[in-house]
């Protein structure tokens, strides 16, 4: 089992989170966050004064998909999540060891 964490711009969430439907991706959390990258904040203009937004608004979602579903939900999301400008964010994997069902007690990938 493989982890994804996506950074991704927030107007582009519905769109990943359709592809990864389509997918049959059945969960999915999505944490509003704030960063930068090589973008590297913008200038803005308030009231006549400059000054620089460090932190910009991103999305974080994070799925957890067997190891045989990766290769697709990585596309999905790439795909989706794309404008061809800077700042349209990162996709993380990471191995998952085991999931555990809360209410059933089911683990692994039955469990996801």
């Amino acid at each position: 089992m493989k982890k994804i964490e996506a950074i991704i711009k927030p107007f582009k969430l519905d769109e990943v989170k359709e592809a990864l439907q389509e997918l049959g991706v059945q969960g999915m959390t999505v944490i509003e966050a704030k960063g930068y990258g090589r973008q590297k904040g913008q200038t803005e203009l308030y009231r006549g004064a400059e000054y620089v937004v460090d932190f910009l608004p991103k999305i974080k979602i994070e799925v957890v998909v067997a190891d045989d579903h990766l290769s697709r939900a990585l596309e999905a999301i790439s795909a989706a999540a794309r404008t061809g400008r800077i700042g349209d964010g990162k996709i993380f994997v990471s191995e998952i060891l085991d999931v555990v069902r809360i209410r059933t007690g089911e683990t692994g990938t039955v469990a996801i």
